[in-house]
C-alpha cells in the first residue's frame, strides 16, 4: 500500500475520533478538509489501495439496491418495562432473591434504533438492525456514513457490539426544515427520522442527516470484562462513543435518585431519551438470571411518564377522511412537548369533546400518547374567564357542505358524499401509503399539490402521472431525478399483491388483516367482487359488518369502473398464494405459538399463507392446526383441550420442504 495513503487514513481516523467521539478536535476544519482532499486524490491515483473503511468513503454517494436479511448470532432482546417506583422495587427484589445482593448499572435509554456492529481483526465489517430480534437487515453501507463509528479498532479478535443509532435534536430540526421547504412530509420525532434515514437507499442522504450512536453492550465474551461497567470501559477504550451519563447504584434509593435527576435533565439533553435502563452489573449474575422468550431477566427499562404541558386551545377544526369520517381537531398555541413543537391534537369525536368538557378558548393539558401522537388530556375549567362557550358540532361537511350523518351506535359523524373533494384527496393518500401500495415519495403534501394543479383527481390518475412528466419537472421544488424516482415507484406498485390493493382501496371496515384474509380466500379480484354475503361471512375473521361493506363497495358503479381502469393499467389482481399445488395447509386455519428456532414467526406465517393457510392469532373450535415451538403456553394447552391437531416446528419444516423442493 502507498505509505502516504496509510498515514493519511490513520490521521483522519484519529481526527474523526477526536471530533465525533471526544468532542475535542485537535486540528481545524480547514486542515481536516485539506488532508481529506489529499487522500481522495491519492486514492484516485492508486485504485489498487481501495478500502471500504477509508475516511473518504464516508462522504456518501452510493445507491443501494436494498437490504439483505441477516440472522443474529445471538438474539437481540427487547427490555421489559417499568412505569413507577413499585415496578422497579419489585425488579430489584426479584434479582436479590435470585442472585443475592448486587449492584446495578443505570444508563439513559436513548430513543433511537437498536443496532449491532461486527468487527473482524479490528476492521468494521457489518451493521445489522434489530429487526424482530432474530433476523435483522444489513445496513452496513449506511452505518459507514456515521462519523462517530470507528472503522478500525485496537481489539483484534472477532467482536460484536450493540447500541442505539439516534438523530440528535439539532439534526432533527435541520432535516425537518429542509423537508418543509421541499413540501415533503415532516418526521414526527427524532426516532422516526433515524429509522427512516437508516433505510435510505442513497448513502448520501444518510451522510447529510448527521446521525450518531451510543454503544453499551458486548455480544461476545471478552477476556477481562466481567461486568456491564467493564463493558462500557472496554468500548470507550476501543474508540466507541459511550454515553457518559451512567452510574453504578447499590440500592433502590440510589436508583430512584438517578431517575429523578435525569428526569429533570431530559429536556436539556442534545438527544431524546424516553427512560432509564437498569441492568445487573455482574455478567456472571446476568447469565445466572437468564432470559424469558422476549426479555432479559437481568434488566428493566423505566419509562418516563408522558410529559404534560399546558397551552391554550384556540379553535376546533374538522377534517374529512377517505371513508367520509369527520374528525374534530384542536388548534393549539404552539408548545413544545417531548422534544417537538405541537400546535394541533386530535379530539376524536363529538362525545369525546363533551365528556372532557373541552371549549374553544380553554387552557388545556396536552401530552403525546406513546411520546408520538399529541392528545388533549383535559381542560382546566378553573382558568376560564367567561369567554369560552360549549362547542356545538356542525351539521354539514366543512368541505362540500353535505349534511353529516351519525349512524346508530357510532360516535363518529360521516360525510356521505362520495365526490367530496376531501374524501377524494384522502383516498389517494391512503392508496399510496406504505401499508397499501407503498408508492415511495408520493406523500400527502405532494398529492395535495398535484391535486391543486389538476394532475391528480382520482386514484386511477396516479397511473397516468407519467403522461405529465414534463409538467411535473417544471414545477417548483422538483428535479428530474426525483420525478423519475416517483414514476418508478408508481410503476413498481403495479406488482403489489391483491391484499395490498384491497387495503389501498379503502373499503370501510376492511383493515390490513381483513384485506389479507379476503385475498387469501378468494385468490383474485373477480372472485371477490362476485362473492355473496353468505360466502363472505363464511370466511374466518370476516363478520357481518365487514361483509356488508364489501358488498356495498363493489356494487357501486364508480368502484367497478375504478377496478376496470386499474386492471387496464396492469395492476396485479391476485394474491401471493400458490394456486396450482394442494398442500396439507390449504384452506386450513392455523395458529402459531411458542418460540420458533428455524425461522422467524413472520417467515413461518408467510410460508403458511403461501401454501393456502389462513393464519389466526387465537385458538378456537374453528382452528384446524396449531404449530408450536419452544416454551409454547396457553394456546397449545387450549388446542389439546379442544382436540385440535398440533404439529411441532421440526415436522412443520419437513412438511414445507416437500413443497419448496417442488
Amino acid at each position: 500500500m502507498n505509505q502516504r495513503i496509510k498515514e493519511l487514513r490513520d490521521l483522519l481516523h484519529t481526527y474523526g475520533y477526536e471530533y465525533y467521539v471526544l468532542d475535542k478536535p485537535s486540528v481545524s476544519d480547514q486542515e481536516y478538509d485539506r488532508l481529506m482532499q489529499e487522500l481522495q486524490d491519492l486514492e484516485k491515483e492508486h485504485p489498487e489501495d481501495y478500502d471500504a473503511n477509508s475516511p473518504t468513503q464516508r462522504v456518501g454517494g452510493k445507491i443501494l439496491e436494498g437490504f439483505g436479511k441477516v440472522r443474529h448470532v445471538r438474539q437481540m432482546y427487547s427490555l421489559g418495562n417499568g412505569y413507577n417506583y413499585e415496578d422497579l422495587q419489585s425488579f430489584v427484589k426479584r434479582v436479590d432473591a435470585s442472585v443475592g445482593d448486587t449492584d446495578f448499572v443505570l444508563e439513559l435509554k436513548i430513543d433511537g434504533l437498536a443496532m449491532s456492529l461486527h468487527y473482524d481483526n479490528g476492521i468494521f465489517v457489518q451493521a445489522v438492525t434489530r429487526g424482530d430480534g432474530v433476523v435483522g437487515e444489513d445496513v452496513t453501507e449506511n452505518i459507514r456514513m456515521i462519523g462517530s463509528i470507528p472503522m478500525q479498532i485496537p481489539y483484534k479478535d472477532t467482536l460484536e457490539i450493540r447500541g442505539e443509532i439516534y438523530m440528535p435534536k439539532a439534526s432533527f430540526e435541520q432535516v425537518n426544515a429542509k423537508r418543509a421547504k421541499q413540501n415533503e412530509e415532516l418526521f414526527a420525532n427524532p426516532r422516526n427520522a433515524a429509522a427512516g434515514t437508516i433505510r435510505q437507499l442513497d448513502t448520501n442522504v444518510v451522510y447529510q442527516r448527521k446521525l450518531d450512536g451510543f454503544w453499551y453492550q458486548l455480544a461476545v465474551d471478552v477476556e477481562g470484562v466481567n461486568s456491564q461497567s467493564d463493558s462500557l470501559e472496554f468500548l470507550a477504550h476501543n474508540g466507541f462513543k459511550i454515553n457518559p451519563e451512567y452510574r453504578i447504584c447499590k440500592n433502590m434509593d440510589e436508583i430512584w435518585s438517578f431517575i429523578e435527576t435525569n428526569s429533570e435533565k431530559r429536556a436539556t439533553l442534545p438527544y431524546e431519551i424516553d427512560g432509564i435502563v437498569i441492568k445487573v452489573n455482574s455478567l456472571a449474575k446476568q447469565n445466572q438470571l437468564g432470559y424469558t422468550v422476549k426479555t432479559p431477566k437481568w434488566a428493566i427499562a423505566y419509562k418516563f411518564p408522558a410529559e404534560e404541558v399546558v397551552t391554550k386551545l384556540t379553535d376546533i377544526t374538522l377534517t374529512v377522511g377517505r371513508t367520509g369520517k369527520v374528525t374534530p381537531n384542536a388548534v393549539l398555541e404552539v408548545v413544545r412537548v417531548a422534544g417537538t413543537k405541537v400546535q394541533a391534537a386530535q379530539l376524536h369525536n363529538e362525545d369525546y369533546i363533551a365528556h372532557k368538557d373541552i371549549r374553544i378558548g380553554d387552557m388545556v393539558v396536552v401530552r403525546k400518547a406513546g411520546d408520538i401522537i399529541p392528545e388533549v388530556v383535559r381542560s382546566l375549567p378553573e382558568r376560564r374567564d367567561g369567554s369560552q362557550g360549549v362547542y356545538t358540532f356542525p351539521t354539514t361537511c366543512p368541505v362540500c357542505h353535505t349534511h353529516l350523518v351519525r349512524y346508530d351506535g357510532e360516535a363518529d359523524h360521516y360525510c356521505i358524499n362520495v365526490d367530496c373533494p376531501a374524501r377524494v384527496l384522502e383516498s389517494m393518500v391512503h392508496f399510496a401509503s406504505r401499508d397499501a401500495m407503498n408508492i415511495d415519495t408520493l406523500g400527502d403534501k405532494r398529492i395535495a399539490l398535484f391535486h391543486e394543479n389538476h394532475l391528480l383527481d382520482t386514484i386511477e390518475d396516479i397511473y397516468t402521472l407519467h403522461e405529465h412528466r414534463d409538467t411535473l419537472i417544471q414545477m417548483e421544488g422538483f428535479k428530474e431525478t426525483s420525478i423519475d424516482k416517483l414514476l418508478d415507484a408508481i410503476e413498481t406498485s403495479k406488482s403489489k399483491p391483491l391484499d395490498d390493493l384491497l387495503y389501498g382501496l379503502g373499503i370501510k371496515h376492511i383493515g390490513k388483516k381483513a384485506a389479507h384474509v379476503l385475498a387469501q380466500h378468494f385468490k383474485d379480484m373477480d372472485q371477490l367482487m362476485a362473492a355473496t354475503y353468505d360466502q363472505l361471512i363464511a370466511v374466518n375473521d370476516i363478520g357481518y359488518i365487514s361483509a356488508e361493506s364489501v358488498i356495498d363497495f363493489f356494487k357501486e358503479d364508480s368502484n367497478q369502473r375504478l377496478i376496470e381502469r386499474l386492471k387496464s393499467f396492469g395492476l396485479r389482481m391476485n394474491s401471493d398464494t400458490i394456486d396450482n399445488i394442494e398442500t396439507m395447509f390449504s384452506d386450513k386455519t392455523v395458529v402459531l405459538t411458542g418460540s420458533l428456532t428455524g425461522l422467524t414467526r413472520n417467515e413461518a406465517k408467510a410460508l403458511l399463507e403461501k401454501y393456502g393457510a389462513n393464519v389466526s392469532g387465537s385458538v378456537s373450535k374453528k382452528t384446524d392446526l396449531v404449530i408450536y415451538g419452544e416454551e409454547a403456553g396457553s394456546k397449545l394447552s387450549k388446542a389439546q383441550q379442544l382436540g385440535v391437531e398440533t404439529m411441532d416446528e421440526a415436522t412443520f419444516l419437513a412438511e414445507v420442504s416437500k413443497y419448496e423442493e417442488n
